[in-house]
């Protein structure tokens, strides 16, 4: 299974980007996506940006996974 994770795009160089999500930064492959910009939201998979993704729904993703993360940790991690 494999969970995409919106990632902001901060940099790019040739055909790779550089893409953050919440301050950790990756590098990706923009070679499946022609139009890619600096401040583009994408879904990256196996090191290739594959989708973009418009920022509303980047962000209401983003949150959703910080409040299921939240809720795990809440759940789990009760020590």
């Amino acid at each position: 299974m494999c969970l995409a994770i919106p990632s902001k795009i901060t940099q790019i160089e040739n055909d790779m980007a550089t893409i953050d999500v919440d301050g950790v930064q990756r590098a990706a492959s923009l070679l499946l996506l022609a139009d890619a910009q600096v401040g583009d939201y994408v879904i990256v998979h196996a090191g290739f940006a594959i989708q973009k993704i418009d920022e509303a729904a980047a962000r209401e993703t983003l949150q959703l996974l910080r409040t299921a993360a939240d809720n795990y940790d809440a759940q789990f991690k009760k020590h």
